[in-house]
C-alpha cells in the first residue's frame, strides 16, 4: 500500500513537471533556490553612483575584474559623480584597465555622467525619480547602455521592480523550458516579472549553510529600502547567477548536485542521469 502511494505520487510530480507553464517553472525556480540559499546581498556597493559604474564596467568582463577597477576609483578619490566627471580621460583609463575593454567604458562613464549633467542636473535622486519606461529610454540612447546594463542601473541603484537578464538566466530558464533559445530579452524580462508578482522576498540566512555558495557581505545598497517586489526581482537575478556560476555552466552542467535537480524538464534529467551532455543554443545577453 505505502509503495503504491509513493508510485502515484511519483507519476503525480512526473506529470505536473512536464505541464508546467512558463511562469510556473519560473515561480517553482525561485521558491527551490529562496529556500536553500536565502538572500544574496546583491549589489555589493556603498552608493547607488557605484552600482552605475560597476554595471557600466562589468560588461564583458568577471566580477573580479571590475571589483579591482572600482578599488582603484575608491582609491583616487574619484568613485562619484563629480570625480569621474573632472578626471582626465587618460586618468580614467589606467584606473579601470583591469575592467578590459578600458578605453570604451571609460568613454561610456564620462557619457554617462555627461548625461546626467545635462539631463538632471548631475542628480541621480532626480534621475531615479523618473517613471520606469521614460528613463530606461534614456538609459538605452546612451551609447553602449544595452538592456542588461539599463536594468541593473534601474534595478540595483534606483531599486526599480524591474528584472534583469543576462547569460546566465538565459541558460537556466532555457534548459528549465521556461523560455525558448530564441527568445529575445524583453519577452525574457516579461515572463519572469508575470511569473515573481506575488512571491515575497528571500530571508537571510547564516554562514556556512551546507551546499550554499559565498555570498556577498551586506552593503549599504543589498540591503537599502526598497519594495518587495524589487527586492523578489533583486534575489531572482543573484540566485541565478549563484546556479549559473557553480552548477548550470555552459559546458558540463553539474546537474547531479544542482538544488535544481528536482525540477529539471524531465528529457533533460534522465540525460543528466547517465552523463550525456546537455545541449542549449546560447544567445549571449546584449
Amino acid at each position: 500500500m505505502e509503495a503504491a502511494t509513493e508510485t502515484r505520487q511519483a507519476v503525480g510530480a512526473v506529470k505536473a513537471r512536464r505541464a508546467r507553464t512558463p511562469e510556473a517553472t519560473v515561480r517553482a525556480l525561485y521558491r527551490k533556490l529562496a529556500r536553500a540559499w536565502g538572500r544574496q546581498h546583491w549589489w555589493p556597493a556603498e552608493t547607488p553612483f557605484e552600482v552605475v559604474v560597476g554595471a557600466i564596467l562589468t560588461q564583458n568582463t568577471s566580477w573580479n575584474n571590475v571589483e579591482r577597477a572600482l578599488a582603484n576609483l575608491r582609491g583616487a578619490d574619484v568613485l562619484s559623480v563629480e570625480g569621474i566627471r573632472h578626471l582626465p580621460l587618460p586618468q580614467l583609463e589606467q584606473l579601470v584597465r583591469s575592467s578590459g575593454y578600458f578605453r570604451q567604458k571609460s568613454r561610456r562613464l564620462k557619457n554617462f555622467v555627461a548625461f546626467l549633467d545635462q539631463r538632471y542636473g548631475g542628480s541621480l535622486e532626480r534621475m531615479f525619480a523618473t517613471p520606469t519606461e521614460q528613463l530606461r529610454a534614456e538609459l538605452l540612447n546612451q551609447k553602449g547602455i544595452g538592456p542588461e546594463t539599463a536594468d541593473g542601473i534601474l534595478l540595483y541603484a534606483g531599486h526599480y521592480e524591474i528584472f534583469v537578464v543576462d547569460a546566465y538566466a538565459r541558460r537556466i530558464l532555457g534548459r528549465h523550458q521556461a523560455v525558448s533559445s530564441t527568445a529575445k530579452y524583453d519577452e525574457i524580462r516579461r515572463v519572469v516579472e508575470r511569473a515573481l508578482q506575488r512571491e515575497q522576498p528571500a530571508e537571510s540566512r547564516g554562514p556556512g549553510q551546507t551546499g550554499q555558495p559565498p555570498v556577498h557581505h551586506a552593503s549599504a545598497m543589498s540591503t537599502a529600502q526598497r519594495t518587495p517586489l524589487a527586492q523578489v526581482y533583486n534575489e531572482m537575478h543573484g540566485l541565478l547567477v549563484q546556479v549559473g556560476k557553480h552548477y548550470c555552466l555552459k559546458q558540463q552542467p553539474r546537474c547531479d548536485t544542482c538544488p535544481l535537480r528536482s525540477i529539471l524538464p524531465i528529457s533533460l534529467e534522465e540525460g543528466a542521469a547517465v552523463g550525456a551532455p546537455i545541449t542549449y543554443r546560447e544567445r549571449k545577453s546584449p
